[in-house]
Parts: structure tokens; C-alpha cells; sequence
């Protein structure tokens, strides 16, 4: 997780960037009153607040916006990221369109230092929806997440997956992209061929299974799971029957494990809608931190 640590906009062209605290992102066109806002791929400028720092240490004196970005945030190193990764702060969302861009030599900063951050360490997005972002705001990575629904009844169409929706609902809330969703039967080898897939071939960065955690002869969706998966998570499935067992003595009974593949975390959450709430919203925020590290985009698993 990043924070935003200033919101910067110049009304001029060839003027420099100033922090105004707070700003209106509008959808495929960047910041309100921003003139560098417009239909094209380089709406919002982005500079992580670490580099800044560092190119201060070497001598340099500058303000929020001297390099022309509109925003600073604390906790990400931008240029890691590939272009078409997403962020989002709130009710924004924004996409990576380009690292880096050509450097104006006649510029203040580059004339005085000799050099200018803003070529190598600087990004640009574009705006896919909009809202208000100010300073202090948490800035995260959009990851996607896959669900799958593990369900004999409910891949024939004879019911519905209303665990499968609630998974979906949860995640959405929490700012993932929801990338693939399917139902399938309660097959194991079906499952395993799955994980690899969306693990293997980059598809998704969080899997979430629902169904098939039980004691019936069916229920081999830990089984399908533990022959994906190269490093086990079990703390995640622990923390989650503990908590569940709080509210009924059933949830040990689960049998539900977790894993990471590649660059994929795994999980098994409970078939019932309500035990896949309480599991979930519970564990979520845990997860997503789980992702940054895997994706070596935070420090370590210790809390602030």
C-alpha cells in the first residue's frame, strides 16, 4: 500500500506544478484544471515520494511538482510496474500508459544538477474512472482475481452460486478486477489443470475457490489445490477457521488450505455464503498485503 503524499497541477503549460492538497480526477481526460489534462495516453504524471527524497540527499532544493508530476506517493517504486498495470485511490482508477519520457535539458532542475529524475523514475496514466483524491489517501495496486465455484448442483444450473457472487462482491469492494469467474464441478484433476493455468500463464494474482472444503466423498477441492501449489500458506487457512470458529464449533470441520504458484496466491474459502463472508471480509486485507509482498511491491509481512 502507498500513500498519496501531494496533488500537483499547473494552469499553464511551461509553468511548474504546484501541491493544491486535493483535485478532481475526470474519466479519459486527467486532473480538473490541470493543463496538461486532454484525450491522449500521458493524463496524470506520477513520481514516487522515495526518489524525490533521494535526489534531495544529493543537493537538490525542490517543491511538489518541480518535475511536473501530479502526483507523489509514498511506497511504490512506479518504474517496477509494466505498462497496463492498474491502481486505484478510492473511487479512482488509473492505468500505467508509459515510464519514463524524453528529457527537456533546458530545464531548471537539469541545468543546475545535471540531471532530472523525472525521464527515468517518472510514469504516466490514464484516468479510467474518475473521483477525488487527496493527500493522505491510500494508493494501492488493482490486482485481479480469479473465482472459481466448485459445484456439482451449480454447474448443471440447478441452483444458484450465491457463494460465488458473494466471493466476487467482496473482492470487487476491495478494489480488485474481476478477471475470471467460472463453475465447475466438483473435479479435482478440472481444478488443478485450472490453478496451473491462471497461475502459469499470468491470468490472475489472487484465485479464490468456494465449495468442495467438506468431508463428502465429492469434496476434494484441498486435494485438486495442494498438487498446484509449489509453497503452502497455512497460517491463512488457520487464521480463517479460528476466526470462523468464534462463531460455530462446524468450522473445523473445513478442510480448506491455501498456496502460492508462481506469482498467485490460492485460497479455499467455505461452500456457504455466509461462512465465504465471514472468511473473506475477515482475511482480505491480510491477503492483499500477502500479494504486494509476492509481487515484491512492500517491505515484509510485519504490520506498521
Amino acid at each position: 500500500m502507498g500513500k498519496v503524499r501531494a496533488v500537483c497541477i499547473s494552469e499553464k503549460r511551461g509553468t511548474q506544478k504546484k501541491n493544491i492538497e486535493s483535485a478532481v480526477f475526470v474519466e479519459n481526460w486527467g486532473i480538473e484544471g490541470d493543463a496538461h489534462a486532454g484525450n491522449w495516453h500521458r493524463q496524470i504524471s506520477l513520481l514516487s515520494e522515495e526518489t524525490i527524497a533521494a535526489f534531495k540527499a544529493r543537493g537538490a532544493e525542490v517543491t511538489d511538482g518541480a518535475f511536473g508530476e501530479n502526483l507523489v506517493v509514498s511506497g511504490y517504486d512506479f518504474t517496477k510496474f509494466p505498462v497496463g498495470t492498474r491502481f486505484t485511490c478510492k473511487d479512482v482508477v488509473l492505468e500505467l500508459t508509459q515510464i519514463g519520457k524524453e528529457c527537456h535539458h533546458g530545464c531548471e532542475i537539469f541545468q543546475k544538477m545535471g540531471e532530472c529524475i523525472m525521464p527515468t523514475n517518472g510514469v504516466f496514466a490514464k484516468v479510467l474512472h474518475g473521483g477525488k483524491i487527496s493527500v493522505g489517501d491510500e494508493f494501492h495496486v488493482q490486482y485481479r482475481a480469479a473465482v472459481i465455484t466448485l459445484s456439482d448442483t451449480a454447474s448443471k444450473g440447478e441452483r444458484e452460486d450465491a457463494s460465488g457472487a458473494a466471493v466476487e462482491e467482496i473482492v470487487r469492494k476491495e478494489g480488485y478486477e474481476v478477471v475470471f469467474k467460472k463453475i465447475i464441478p466438483d473435479d479435482g484433476d478440472s481444478l488443478t489443470a485450472l490453478l496451473c493455468e491462471l497461475s502459469d500463464e499470468d491470468k490472475a494474482d489472487l484465485i479464490l475457490t468456494t465449495g468442495g472444503t467438506g468431508f463428502s466423498k465429492r469434496d476434494n477441492t484441498p486435494e485438486a489445490t495442494m498438487r498446484a501449489v509449489e509453497r503452502e500458506t497455512p497460517g491463512i487457512s488457520e487464521a480463517m477457521r479460528y476466526y470462523s470458529l468464534q462463531i460455530t464449533p462446524r468450522a473445523m470441520l473445513s478442510r480448506g488450505v491455501s498456496g502460492i504458484r508462481k506469482e498467485a496466491l490460492i485460497v479455499n474459502l467455505p461452500g456457504s455464503p455466509k461462512a465465504v463472508r465471514e472468511c473473506l471480509e475477515y482475511a482480505i486485507g491480510a491477503l492483499t498485503h500477502g500479494i504486494d509482498i509476492l509481487k515484491g511491491n512492500t517491505g515484509n509481512c510485519a504490520g506498521e
